[in-house]
């Protein structure tokens, strides 16, 4: 779907707190054609409000929240997508 992105003037960039190599294997495994931030120390992650506590298999722990920030030109946030369906990820932005 990135050409989809690319022709409606989308710029992609994914935030995660899994180190700089973790990120360039990951990147590179699934050939991502968009950057991926490390955020070690989860400044951008805290700012923006995903990490928290979560819950898998009863039990809880602290993690991020796979949330979409639509942000436009102008740095103003558009739209926040928090239940991230990953199949259907695409046409949730793109509608």
């Amino acid at each position: 779907n990135y050409a989809r992105f690319e022709a409606q003037n989308y710029a992609l960039l994914g935030v995660s707190a899994d180190s700089a190599k973790a990120q360039a294997k990951f990147k590179d495994k699934y050939e991502f054609p968009f950057p991926l931030l490390a955020d070690e120390d989860k400044s951008v992650i805290q700012a923006f409000g995903v990490w928290g506590p979560k819950k898998f298999m009863g039990k809880e722990y602290d993690g991020i929240h796979r949330t979409t920030f639509v942000i436009d030109e102008k740095g103003i946030i558009e739209e926040v997508i928090t239940d991230v369906k990953t199949k259907v990820h695409a046409s949730q932005i793109l509608k």
